[in-house]
């Protein structure tokens, strides 16, 4: 069943409820922020079941891979959020200089207020609830905008949300791209958005006129390179699993394979091998394999496979919205598969004799969310040294957004802001510089004439 628009007027209700909550001060509480991250986690496990189910009815996503790549996320950052709380929040004293003597200088984090969190379709749980952690322990409220593209998610979520919060502190809007138009029209004190460049273009332009501060996590054609000396077996088992993972539909996802030349054909029967290793029974009927979303998901990514050379996989059901993982060879370079992030199970395959022809692809192109190299350190360390994108891993993929201790973000077209652990605590915080002057002594190098000067001038060179 489709999702039904949240009324304009509802939205607007919920906006100014939400508004007023946070100027009562009640989130300013270390302690209330915690209690509402112990609610949140109490509430997450009851409503497992019916999140796991939802994500199985609409992406064929098994209970698994959910765990793993959805709830278990989720889990994992608001233990984190409940272990470090205290240390986040306090007030940090720091060094003031001679010329600030005797004041007392202090970094204040304060939460930024009302803040809007919008979700796609591909990790709906994860990238919807991942940002409220961060919201919720900075002691901001949050309007969340689940994608209509997975219904049967939003829906459980919508419900999950008001059993667990009082919709003063976190709400949920339903609808399609006009109710979008009204949130992005909407002023709040920060948007954090997850989905594509384009329509990151969009959120930006909408809030430009209200300086609202953006987390933007967004995608790109990420690299994934195998280089003459890789462990084949060991990166061909990696990237398979990366690209399976979610049926490609990961802004993460290894986007197109940039082989070396000499191993080029052993690579690919590596990856047939490795692929036959995960789904013995092929993937079109395995429990473990998701389909794609929608039939344009399906129609668009099946279109790929006319672009090039099939070296393995190629098959696909549009019934099922299944895709066969496939390589794709002797791709022309103006092909949309070069052009476009792919989001599905297709790989173009490029080759290369030099890894300067590597280094000049990617820069000449935007700046990807994710960077993979297979092969040796000193050389992965060259390359990500002189190429730039959102994350990289050294002999594997995705492997990087499980660690909440390293930041989790794009740059350029693939994004601006990070968050994860910590950061997604300051995400939605303002750091507030504070002095504290005593009334004891009043030292006059300040005041004009400036008599003082050229001690001054001294102590500040």
């Amino acid at each position: 069943m489709p999702i039904q628009n949240t009324a304009s007027e509802r939205i607007g209700e919920l906006v100014l409820a939400q508004r007023n909550y946070f100027a009562s001060g009640v989130t300013l509480n270390p302690a209330f922020r915690k209690e509402q991250l112990k609610h949140f986690r109490d509430g997450l496990r009851k409503w497992e079941p019916r999140l796991c189910d939802a994500l199985w009815a609409d992406l064929h996503k098994s209970y698994e891979e959910a765990y793993l790549t959805e709830l278990g996320l989720v889990f994992g950052e608001i233990g984190d959020a409940l272990r470090h709380l205290h240390r986040w929040t306090r007030r940090r004293r720091k060094p003031t200089p001679l010329t600030g003597l005797p004041s007392r200088s202090y970094v204040v984090r304060e939460p930024l207020g009302c803040s809007l969190i919008v979700s796609p379709w591909n990790y709906p749980v994860q990238l919807l609830l991942n940002p409220l952690v961060g919201a919720l322990s900075a002691g901001c409220t949050a309007i969340l905008k689940p994608s209509p593209y997975v219904p049967t998610v939003s829906q459980v979520l919508g419900d999950f949300i008001a059993d667990t919060f009082d919709e003063r502190l976190v709400a949920v809007v339903q609808g399609d791209r006009t109710v979008n138009a009204q949130l992005f029209d909407t002023r709040f004190d920060l948007v954090f958005f997850t989905g594509s460049p384009a329509l990151g273009r969009v959120v930006m332009q909408a809030q430009a006129k209200y300086l609202t501060p953006l987390v933007l996590e967004l995608g790109g054609k990420s690299p994934c390179i195998v280089d003459r000396d890789a462990d084949l077996t060991l990166a061909a088992r990696r990237i398979v699993w990366g690209k399976c993972l979610n049926s490609g539909q990961t802004c993460i996802a290894p986007d197109y394979l940039f082989l070396h030349e000499d191993i080029k054909d052993a690579f690919v029967a590596a990856f047939q091998r490795e692929l036959d290793r995960l789904y013995p029974e092929g993937t079109e009927h395995a429990r473990h394999y998701v389909h794609m979303v929608r039939d344009a998901a399906f129609e668009r990514v099946s279109a790929y496979l006319k672009e090039g050379t099939v070296l393995c996989g190629g098959r696909s059901d549009a019934a099922s919205r299944w895709i066969e993982p496939t390589l794709l060879g002797d791709v022309p370079e103006d092909a949309r598969v070069l052009q476009e992030e792919i989001f599905g199970p297709v790989f173009p395959v490029l080759t290369f004799r030099e890894r300067k022809e590597v280094e000049d692809y990617v820069n000449a192109r935007e700046k990807p969310l994710a960077f993979y190299y297979f092969g040796r350190r000193a050389p992965a360390w060259e390359l990500i040294a002189h190429t730039s994108s959102g994350g990289a891993c050294v002999n594997d993929t995705i492997m990087h957004i499980t660690n909440s201790r390293i930041p989790f973000g794009g740059v350029g077209n693939s994004g601006m802001g990070n968050y994860h652990g910590e950061r997604s605590f300051l995400a939605f915080t303002h750091e507030r510089s504070v002095m504290d002057t005593p009334t004891w002594t009043d030292l006059p190098f300040r005041y004009m004439p400036y008599r003082f000067f050229n001690l001054v001038k001294r102590l500040l060179g």
